[in-house]
Order: structure tokens, then C-alpha cells, then sequence
């Protein structure tokens, strides 16, 4: 079936860096609860929880019974960072970016 589980970053900045204390939630159908954290593909300590506040970089996805494993987001450790702001954009728009370090 289609991947309906999701994983919402806050703060809305691509790329996410540590830095910036992400925190990653886990959208999907299913119980909350039941909530599966990822880490480069090994299973994490944090299990049952809809939350996860990211301390060490690497590549994240969560999973929950009925909607399956979400798409990886990817949090970075670099000091120096140009981000955009995570938003539906076309042709002709603003672009917030900024750079940080």
C-alpha cells in the first residue's frame, strides 16, 4: 500500500542540523503509542512515542502499525549551514533562506 506515515520536522528548516534542537513527530494512522523510532536503520530505545527530540545526527524514520515506515529525514552535525524554509513554493516566490553557523 501507499506510505502514509510521515515525519514532521520542527524547526520547518531543510537541511536540519543539530543545532537547531529538532525535534522529529511521527504522523500516521494507528496508535500513537505504538510508535517505532529508526536511527540509520537500527531500532531506538524510544519506543511508544509520538516525539523524539534528536540529539546525535544521522538519518531518522519512524513507524506505525497500519501506515508502515516513513520516508528518512536527514539531520546534520556541520557547523556552517545555509537552510530554507520548508514551504510550498512556485516559480517567481520568496525564498526565505538562512545561514547559519
Amino acid at each position: 500500500g501507499a506510505q502514509t506515515t510521515q515525519l514532521l520536522v520542527q524547526p520547518p528548516w531543510r537541511p536540519a542540523v543539530l543545532w537547531d534542537q529538532v525535534t522529529l513527530t511521527c504522523q500516521g494512522s494507528g496508535t500513537a503509542g505504538a510508535t517505532t523510532w529508526y536511527k540509520d536503520g537500527q531500532r531506538l530505545g524510544q519506543e511508544g512515542h509520538q516525539h523524539f527530540l534528536v540529539t546525535k545526527s544521522g538519518n531518522y524514520t519512524c513507524e506505525r502499525p497500519g501506515s508502515g515506515l516513513s520516508p528518512p529525514v536527514r539531520v546534520l552535525d556541520d557547523p556552517l549551514v545555509l537552510q530554507v524554509l520548508v514551504q510550498a513554493l512556485l516559480e517567481g516566490d520568496t525564498v526565505t533562506l538562512r545561514c547559519r553557523r
